[in-house]
């Protein structure tokens, strides 16, 4: 089961947009996946269309991790019954640990190595996804401690614009520095260049900093900026499966960034083994 952190220490950069994206690209390409919404503000949970229930979010859960049941308490994506009604049924697996705003008590900068264990403790116990998807808050606060000490990778989302690259190279260094004291099995899969604007000058510019920056971790496609992401957002519904030639596009981008992130372990295992 891979462990996937998507974060960003700079709000608003679409970060949580570049996890929907993947969740899509996991629906659509039969990964069973659990997506983890620890961002208190709980936009994921809202875009992967999950309906109010009576299972217990992800905060918690944080605080009973030591007897809570993850697995019992995750919610099936509406995303699924969409892609039902659309293309027939599908065993495809896309389910949720509900995002709240109760999550928020764990956000505070000084958490100890013990709170930052709840989320493994609750994660360790749960079978039969491939892939497990933590959408983080913006900041580097105990969720996002959380989320990087239960994952084995770490996606990081960036605009090319100038704070947004300076933010990114921030992110790199502290990840560097919790890898080291709380994580060392934890890597980067690689850095998203998201919203990018072709007719940009600033943004080609700023993209080719950031492969002056980060070498092979920029990772490739680029997500450029959708006028429509909004609209689709906003109607609870997978990339995959909004009409139209632009939606296409995206999702085929998403297909190759998902490939990619799930490719980016076995890659290093390779390369050490060689």
């Amino acid at each position: 089961m891979q462990v996937v952190s998507i974060s960003s220490l700079k709000g608003g950069v679409g970060k949580t947009s570049v996890t929907l994206g993947l969740a899509s690209a996991a629906l659509a390409a039969g990964i069973p996946t659990l997506v983890v919404d620890l961002d208190p503000h709980a936009d994921v949970t809202t875009g992967l269309g999950v309906r109010p229930s009576d299972q217990i979010d992800v905060g918690r859960l944080l605080k009973d991790a030591r007897r809570g049941d993850l697995g019992a308490n995750t919610v099936p994506a509406g995303w699924v019954a969409t892609a039902a009604k659309l293309s027939g049924p599908s065993t495809s697996t896309l389910d949720v640990a509900m995002g709240s705003a109760y999550s928020g008590i764990y956000d505070r900068p000084d958490l100890g190595r013990r709170d930052q264990r709840r989320l493994t403790t609750l994660l360790s116990r749960v079978k039969g996804y491939s892939l497990v998807l933590i959408d983080c808050p913006p900041s580097l606060n105990g969720l996002t401690r959380i989320a990087w000490t239960a994952s084995n990778k770490v996606v990081l989302v960036a605009e090319p614009a100038l704070f947004s690259v300076a933010g990114t190279e921030r992110t790199m260094r502290a990840l560097e520095l919790f890898r080291r004291e709380f994580a060392p099995d934890l890597h980067t899969a690689g850095i998203v260049a998201n919203r990018v604007r072709a007719t940009s000058h600033e943004h080609a510019f700023r993209l080719g900093e950031m492969k002056q920056m980060f070498g092979d971790l920029l990772l490739s496609p680029t997500i450029p900026e959708q006028a429509n992401w909004q609209q689709i957002q906003g109607a609870a519904h997978s990339v995959h499966h909004w009409p139209g030639e632009s939606a296409r596009q995206a999702a085929g981008y998403f297909d190759e960034l998902l490939r990619g992130v799930m490719d980016s372990g076995r890659m290093r295992s390779r390369g050490a083994r060689r």
